[in-house]
């Protein structure tokens, strides 16, 4: 009994010891990776019964049993928060970028005050792990940023504005950090120039204006370390335009095999003609003289004709418009004076071809991304305007634009409604500057013309043209409204399409078919009405009547003297307001270094209302001669009491009577 007893407390005091120690195994395995198929999981189960074998070294077989740490594997697995916080090998670059952006060198190394904003954003964001370093030297974004950067004149730009590390010579955390800040910063700065220009339109001149959108900082940092191609995702800050890109690829073709600098053709010397002096020559008349005239403007056909024909009468008139006297078509002294004179004529020369097309890319960066479908392109230069629909050319018409001194500007507006049997409400800058003036001189000079004045209660002057077959809009015009108080008009004046020069307005744009315009705008913003260009002239009359778009049509007003037509071939034009020379100027001298910092321009005077004392205008929507202290009792020798209301202005003798009547 008492053997039996004694063999009973072994086994089970050796029961008690395998399980202790088989808790212990696995306990010590909770660490262990479960998937670890070599390492022998110890059964907890209770055992078969024990022999006397078992009870004689049961320690000994429970330590035989434990498991050997397989040194393959990590004694241990972090957690993903460890993981996080682990150092890498790129952390002392990490922490140098910190000092740095958050330092006070911070301002040396970036100067641009939005540039800092960006890196500061995305780099804090990041946990300022670098964009350009991995493992302690420039990764695969970091060279084909440079690689790209340094071939900016690929696009127009040039390379020496965005200056790229040499990462190879940067062995420390400090370098590489320094390195890492200085290829972020040219990257922006590319990012932006390639996006919006590298010359702002204000410096170029006043009458430019454009919603220029500059990319962000932080999301341009964004996109280069989301993707995969630095060079691909550099190049898309450029214009997606067909337009900019054919110059893209003219340019490289250039640079491959130059071509000899462009000179504008001079016109065939003409002898020295001399137009008497006589009695005022009109369209029917013949004379002598005429034959003078023929061969002093060298107009076609048989210059010993004496005739006063049409032609000869479109040949004046274009002379008078051109040299800033009355328009009238008739051959007057004032008419003489001026074709007797030596001829100004100021041409702008242009630049290689190179230079002409780096700056009309650069134009090209002004425009919106999107033009818009259906959009028009008037193209100054070229005297052109085009209608696209759906990135083609639908129609395309010549036009006549603003003088050299009066400029057609530079924007982007919407076109919202045409106008049939438009008012001309003469702008501010005409009234002030030719038709007071003119008024001056003969009292009756806007009588003849067709034009009424009147005075508001506040002084303000207003001079206006009602609707006819004689306004100087013509019968129909194309509202964009803008700043610059431009648009699209008709025009009575048709001979003046048939120069190859067509800068004669006051800055609005002339169009030589406008009910051919007017029916193929209307036929894609209003299909349905089927508009037509008789159902336009069937509206013409005394009262305006407005045609409202459904849907706005982008209008640029822009500015080519370098483009590709659609043969293929670089077409070059003069620079017709000095604007490449300007931009020339700004590349080639100090103000380079901030070409691209907007600057202050005046507020533009010409829009401002004229203003003169009450009562200087009689009411009822005209002006007095007689009675009262007016303006032109003044100077044609009224009662003069009390203050002078207006000085009088004074009018070179052979200026007067001419009205320098040109249309807008």
């Amino acid at each position: 009994m008492k053997s039996a007893r004694y063999d009973r407390l072994l086994a089970s005091t050796a029961l008690v010891l395998v399980l202790a120690l088989s808790g212990h195994v696995a306990t010590a395995q909770q660490t262990e990776s479960l998937s670890r198929a070599s390492v022998p999981v110890p059964d907890t189960s209770l055992p078969p019964p024990l022999t006397a074998k078992d009870v004689q070294a049961p320690a000994k077989q429970a330590t035989k049993e434990e498991p050997k740490p397989d040194a393959a594997a990590p004694a241990s697995e972090p957690t993903k928060s460890t993981a996080a916080a682990a150092p890498t090998p790129d952390s002392p670059v990490g922490e140098k970028l910190r000092d740095l952006i958050t330092g006070r060198q911070f301002d040396r190394l970036v100067s641009r005050k939005a540039d800092r904003a960006g890196i500061e954003a995305f780099y804090s964001g990041h946990n300022y792990a670098p964009l350009w370093v991995s493992n302690n030297i420039a990764n695969e974004r970091a060279k084909a940023a440079i690689a790209y950067l340094g071939q900016a004149d690929v696009v127009g730009l040039d390379p020496t504005d965005y200056p790229t590390p040499d990462f190879k010579s940067a062995a420390s955390p400090d370098a590489l950090a320094e390195a890492e800040l200085k290829l972020t910063a040219s990257a922006l700065t590319f990012a932006r120039h390639a996006q919006i220009g590298r010359i702002h339109f204000t410096r170029v001149g006043p009458d430019i204006q454009y919603d220029l959108a500059a990319p962000e900082p932080a999301d341009v940092l964004a996109k280069l370390a989301d993707g995969n191609d630095a060079a691909k995702i550099l190049d898309g800050f450029n214009p997606p335009q067909a337009g900019f890109k054919a110059l893209k690829a003219k340019l490289a073709e250039l640079r491959k095999a130059p071509v000899a600098e462009p000179k504008i053709a001079p016109k065939p010397e003409q002898p020295r003609v001399h137009v008497p002096d006589g009695k005022i020559l009109r369209p029917g008349m013949k004379d002598a003289r005429v034959v003078a005239v023929r061969k002093r403007l060298d107009i076609p056909g048989d210059k010993e004709n004496p005739l006063y024909d049409d032609a000869v009468r479109d040949a004046v008139k274009t002379f008078q418009t051109e040299s800033d006297i009355d328009v009238d078509g008739d051959l007057g002294p004032n008419t003489v004076r001026a074709l007797n004179n030596e001829p100004k004529e100021v041409r702008h020369t242009s630049a290689n071809p190179t230079e002409t097309i780096i700056v009309n890319m650069e134009r090209w960066r002004w425009l919106p991304r999107d033009l818009g479908n259906p959009h028009v392109i008037v193209n100054v230069p070229d005297y052109t305007l085009t209608l696209y629909n759906n990135d083609k050319a639908y129609w395309h018409t010549r036009i006549v634009v603003g003088k050299p001194n009066l400029a057609t500007p530079m924007v982007s507006a919407d076109m919202k409604f045409i106008t049939v049997n438009p008012t001309w409400n003469v702008p501010p800058s005409i009234i002030e500057k030719e038709y007071l003036p003119a008024l001056e001189a003969d009292p009756q000079a806007l009588d003849r013309i067709g034009l009424k004045l009147t005075q508001d209660p506040d002084g303000t002057i207003h001079i206006s043209q009602p609707p006819g077959a004689g306004n100087a809009l013509g019968r129909i015009r194309f509202n964009f409204p803008n700043k610059f108080l431009v648009y699209q008009h008709d025009t009575p004046d048709k001979h003046l399409f048939a120069r190859e020069k067509r800068a004669y307005s006051h800055g609005c744009m002339r169009v030589q078919n406008p009910l051919t315009y007017g029916e193929k705008l209307l036929s894609l913003v209003l299909p349905k009405e089927r508009y037509t260009e008789a159902r336009l002239e069937s509206m013409f009359g005394g009262n305006e009547i407005n045609i409202n778009f459904p849907k706005f049509i982008p209008v640029h007003l822009t500015y080519q003297t370098a483009f590709v037509d659609e043969s293929g071939k670089l077409q070059l034009r003069e620079d017709v307001y000095g604007r490449d020379a300007k931009m020339f100027a700004i590349l080639k001298s100090n103000e380079r270094k901030v070409a691209d910092i907007a600057i202050e321009r005046p507020r533009d005077p010409s829009s401002k209302p004229v203003r003169m004392p009450v009562g200087v205008y009689g009411t009822g929507g005209g002006y007095s001669y007689g009675g009262g202290n007016n303006f032109f009792n003044w100077i044609f020798g009224g009662p003069q009491g009390g203050a002078r209301p207006y000085p009088p202005r004074s009018i070179p003798p052979q200026q007067r009577y001419n009205g320098r009547f040109s249309w807008r």
